[in-house]
């Protein structure tokens, strides 16, 4: 959501830290928070002021009217406010229908003051600009202020000056005063803009001679500016509406949501309550709530929640086992419910999705059970059918009982049968898979004729966008009736080739001609061209650096899909706005801040250019063009019949809804014509009363449907058209939120825009409204295809609505990741691997997740472990591996690898080639004798040849025992690293027989020469091996294979490998120049037949 609201403490902070006015301000910073908590002690030792000074105390928990309820304090002493604390503090009390305990509250120095010095000031955002509004008489006899106050508009992107202040709004203010008023109002203006405030009032604002005090303040901030004014806010805590307590868990899905791309909304009604509710989609989960208090279950509703926007499979485990947590704290008599409830998805792979949840419920399946739980799950969507099935199966397992529906059932069916209203059907009917859509039956490749580009209930006609009329000088030109049609061309603003290859394939089973996608811009790379299906053949795409060089190179784009994020989606689109060409911009981002949006509207506006959206997916024209993901994928497409028009024109502000409305229209009607979401914000950039309009218009539509909500006033403007005779085609319509009323304090659904601030904002009041205008309006969601059918009907029943014969649409070739992810092919793969696994939310190596690997410390010898020998090692033998890796690190810089790895380095070669070059030295000479070693001690070993005999067989074919020698050391000057390795190895492996063996064999080679001696290279390979074999973590014939695959020869170039890099950044940090080896460290010969 956007406008939150703050406490007064966090408001006075901001306004005394960044209000610039000429105006005095008195009493900056001087006030104190009270909880239980409080040390009185500290409190006055911190705030010096509360021993000397009259106080005034109040409750700081977004309560509306505290001194007409008797709950502000006055002129009181510090010991008097502990007195008036007692019977409050963490006391219950009603505010309106809201019961809550008083927890927070704020003490401020008493101002002495006259009832004439006391003034109302208030500024609050609308789409047109900001309201000033100002009243003589402030405090809390002030009344109806609406009607009292003088106001003036300052429209979007003016500026509010002190002369505005003195003509308009201080008509009625003392005249020595108005100086100062003008300069505080102004500076104050100032503030609320710079800080994205939505909402600002002081009453009273206090004027004496010593200046201005701020008494008491009521505001709020645009919560999606946050990366804007994070420097001037700092770290904003936003308290829950009175009644209603702050959970942990409340600040957990937040948290959760922040750091996602996704959108996971959580509000805990009732932790008591038997119906919780786990819905998909912002509009979706409002028209849940609805439902569920219309048959009576407002008292038990527990949860408001949505999650949308693709979550991940892991940010759908952690929402939901959240919720599961939640509900199996207490038990209810009657046992609970839990309603896994959505629309149809447009982009969201409900599988994915879904796969979260299973996991969730496995986890939870005992306290599931124990709490008599019982699961009704309804979706559709992208992959719903797999996500059905796997959450049918959990059930089946687990033995709780889950009943599963698609989108062959009703939306909100599945509330009646939770609460008992309508029955459980045994079998219900299954839709058809995605894959009997998507494959091609006919077994023909070809392309048909083109079908259908006209209404699906008239003739033929000509589909070509209605330009707008050429404006008249000064007068902002006219927005185009027809947005979209069969040759309409867009630019898309993101990489997003998914959502390019969903326009592609709905243009192809349409039969456009050409793909409605001309180009694509993406500013982090250069220009290139990004490959796309077209039907069956591959097709490319300009991908541009700069809009300016698509605008030019495309000059028949009209249109622009902006994918950009949240943060440049306003520069975004505000750039494309320079462009004549354009006519429509769909942006898709959710989270721009209002005052940017309104910055937005105004503009498009100046420019005669229709804004879908922000926070859209953004709309359809069955038969000629789509944007983005709206419709879903294409076997939603091709089961709402949207690749043709039908007579029914649609508006909502959901995306999920949107789909939803697709479908019920196709199942009731011909199906749609148009349908458009305008988005969740407070300002879309486009309202329902401009698409109403279009449609109105459009002769293709013979009916009307509208999908508003809670919030807002929109829908009063097509009651007032529908008075006025300006709307006259058949109209259903229905608001969304009904169940706001119900609640006792206040909820802030899944829409910016969805939280209504005064009664006409209500979705009640809205029905009522639009059912007296003369729309038709069901009694409620449930009925609202009942409703259209009814109208449909009679228009076909009239002659206005000829249904026409179904012309079957080309078949696209299902991709090939989408038919593996459905399960319909397979194919061999490329590559086979059993150590790591990257494609889940968390890294897995040989099965162990990663934050299992540091919870268990395993360090860099377990994690050696898992990745090599694909099993947990005992921690010895991590140890081990540790030490090995310690002791092989380095050996000087006379070593052939070191050597090489520093002259590559001295020739200003870089960190990868001076390290290959080091590495590419080891072998049997160097380095590498670790796995020899191993293989000739073990072969002797098993052959039970005596170590003598060993000798002597080696000595007799010419070879060198590999791992006995050292050119430095002896045993007399024995190394070090040797004697530390054998030490540990005897104390820590169960049994050292190779390396007993070896041990033997050194006694022999010793005794002929002293420098013969076991060796690291040797002491490790035959440790290895006695580690491998004996630790119990591996057969006879894996050990072996190890040791036959070079796995230890691995730890000496894993070891020596940090060694090289240290030579490698220590000739770097010397500045060490080219190296040539000096002459007189080279003997120059002749080739020997010369010198004879």
């Amino acid at each position: 959501m956007s406008a939150k609201a703050i406490s007064e403490q966090t408001g006075k902070e901001f306004l005394y830290k960044h209000i610039c006015t000429s105006a005095a301000v008195q009493n900056r910073f001087r006030y104190a928070s009270v909880t239980i908590d409080t040390d009185w002690d500290r409190l006055a030792q911190d705030h010096p002021w509360l021993l000397t000074e009259r106080l005034v105390v109040k409750p700081d928990q977004l309560i509306k009217r505290r001194g007409k309820l008797g709950l502000v304090g006055v002129n009181l002493d510090l010991q008097g406010v502990k007195e008036w604390l007692k019977p409050r503090l963490m006391k219950e009390t009603t505010v309106a229908k809201a019961k809550g305990i008083l927890k927070n509250f704020l003490i401020e120095p008493f101002v002495p003051h006259k009832q004439e010095e006391e003034f109302y000031v208030c500024i609050y955002a609308t789409r047109e600009g900001d309201h000033v509004l100002f009243h003589h008489e402030g405090g809390v006899d002030i009344g109806d202020v609406d009607s009292k106050a003088q106001k003036f508009l300052v429209g979007v992107d003016e500026k509010l000056t002190e002369a505005d202040v003195k003509t308009h709004l201080l008509g009625h203010a003392p005249a020595d005063m108005k100086d100062i008023l003008a300069s505080f109002v102004v500076g104050l203006f100032n503030l609320y803009e710079d800080l994205y405030f939505t909402y600002l009032e002081i009453n009273p604002l206090v004027v004496t001679k010593d200046g201005v005090y701020v008494l008491d303040m009521a505001a709020k901030i645009d919560a999606t500016a946050d990366y804007i004014c994070k420097a001037k806010w700092g770290d904003v805590e936003f308290p829950p509406p009175f009644g209603r307590e702050a959970y942990p868990e409340e600040a957990y899905i937040a948290d959760l949501d922040a750091k996602s791309g996704a959108s996971l909304k959580l509000t805990i009604l009732n932790p008591r309550g038997r119906i919780w509710t786990m819905v998909a989609g912002g509009g979706a989960s409002v028209v849940y709530s609805d439902t569920i208090c219309d048959l009576g279950g407002v008292d038990e509703l527990a949860n408001y929640g949505e999650y949308s926007g693709a979550p991940s499979e892991q940010q759908t485990y952690d929402y939901a086992k959240t919720i599961l947590s939640l509900m199996t704290r207490e038990k209810h008599s009657d046992g609970k419910v839990l309603i896994i409830g959505g629309s149809i998805a447009n982009f969201t792979n409900v599988a994915a999705t879904f796969k979260g949840i299973v996991r969730a419920i496995k986890d939870y399946q005992v306290p599931l059970k124990e709490h008599e739980v019982t699961i009704f799950v309804r979706r559709g969507g992208p992959n719903y059918q797999e996500g059905l099935r796997v959450m049918g199966e959990v059930g089946k397992t687990t033995g709780i009982p889950i009943h599963v529906f698609g989108t062959e059932t009703h939306m909100t069916a599945i509330v009646g049968m939770a609460l008992g209203h309508r029955p459980i059907p045994n079998q219900p009917p299954t839709a058809a898979h995605t894959a009997n859509f998507l494959l091609n039956s006919s077994g023909s490749a070809s392309t048909p004729a083109t079908s259908r580009t006209a209404s699906f209930s008239e003739n033929k006609t000509n589909n070509e966008a209605i330009p707008a009329k050429k404006a008249k000088p000064g007068v902002p030109p006219a927005k185009a009736t027809t947005l979209f049609s069969s040759h309409t061309k867009s630019i898309v603003w993101g990489m997003q080739t998914r959502a390019v290859q969903g326009m592609l394939d709905f243009d192809y089973i349409c039969s456009r001609v050409e793909p409605s996608v001309a180009a694509m811009v993406y500013p982090f790379t250069g220009d290139h061209k990004q490959k796309f299906y077209w039907g069956h053949k591959e097709i490319l795409i300009p991908v541009f650096k700069s809009m300016g060089d698509a605008m030019k190179k495309h000059p028949e784009v009209d249109v622009l899909i902006n994918f950009a994020s949240l943060r440049s989606a306003f520069d975004s689109s505000m750039e494309t706005m320079q462009y004549p060409q354009i006519h429509t911009i769909a942006i898709i981002a959710e989270g721009i801040p209002e005052a940017q949006t309104r910055k937005l509207i105004k503009k498009a506006d100046e420019k005669g250019v229709t804004i879908i959206g922000p926070a859209t997916v953004g709309g359809i024209k069955p038969g000629c063009y789509k944007i983005g993901n709206t419709g879903g994928m294409l076997d939603n497409i091709l089961a709402s019949k949207l690749y043709r028009p039908g007579s029914v024109a649609y508006v909502s502000r959901s995306g999920g809804m949107s789909n939803e409305l697709n479908n019920i229209i196709s199942r009731t009607t011909d199906g749609v014509y148009e349908g458009v979401a305008i988005g969740g914000d407070r300002y879309p950039g486009s309202t329902f009363m401009d698409h109403v309009l279009r449609y109105q218009d459009t002769p293709g539509v013979k009916m009307i449907v509208l999908l508003g909500e809670i919030g807002g006033c929109e829908e009063y403007r097509i009651c007032q058209g529908i008075k006025e005779g300006r709307i006259t085609k058949p109209m259903v319509s229905w608001c969304i939120g009904t169940c706001a009323t119900m609640f006792s304090s206040e909820v802030q659904f899944g829409h910016a825009g969805a939280c209504a601030n005064q009664a006409s904002e209500t979705a009640v009041a809205k029905n009522q409204a639009l059912a007296e205008a003369g729309a038709i309006v069901p009694k409620s969601f449930d009925e609202l295809g009942d409703a259209i059918k009814s109208v449909y009907d009679e228009l076909v029943a009239k002659g206005v609505i000829v249904p026409a014969k179904e012309v079957p649409p080309p078949t696209v070739p299902m991709d090939y990741s989408w038919a593996r992810e459905l399960g319909l092919i397979r194919k061999p793969a490329s590559f086979m691997t059993s150590i790591c696994d990257e494609r889940g939310q968390e890294l897995i190596y040989a099965g162990m997740p990663i934050t299992e690997v540091f919870k268990e410390e395993m360090g860099i010898g377990g994690v050696l472990g898992l990745l090599w020998f694909q099993r947990r090692l005992p921690r010895y033998a991590c140890k081990f591996i540790e030490m090995c890796l310690m002791v092989t690190a380095d050996h000087g810089p006379a070593v052939s690898g070191a050597h090489n790895t520093i002259v590559c380095a001295r020739a200003g070669k870089d960190l990868i080639s001076s390290l290959t070059s080091g590495l590419l030295t080891i072998g049997d000479r160097f380095g590498g004798a670790l796995d020899a070693a191993a293989k000739q001690f073990s072969k002797a070993f098993d052959s039970s040849l005596i170590p003598m005999e060993f000798v002597n067989k080696m000595k007799k074919e010419g070879k060198l025992i590999m791992g006995i020698g050292h050119r430095v050391k002896s045993i007399n000057n024995p190394d070090m690293r040797v004697q530390i390795l054998k030490d540990y190895v005897k104390q820590n492996f169960p049994a050292t027989p190779l390396l007993d063996y070896a041990l033997e064999v050194e006694k022999i080679t010793t005794s002929k020469k002293p420098n013969l001696i076991l060796n690291v290279d040797g002491l490790i390979g035959v440790a290895f091996v006695d580690l491998l074999r004996t630790c119990g973590g591996f057969t006879r014939e894996e050990a072996d294979e190890y040791v036959d695959i070079g796995a230890l020869n691995g730890i000496f170039v894993l070891g020596r490998s940090m060694g090289f890099i240290g030579h490698y950044l220590d000739q770097k940090r010397l500045k060490q120049g080219l190296y040539r080896h000096p002459w007189d460290d080279i003997s120059y010969v002749l080739p020997e037949h010369m010198t004879m």
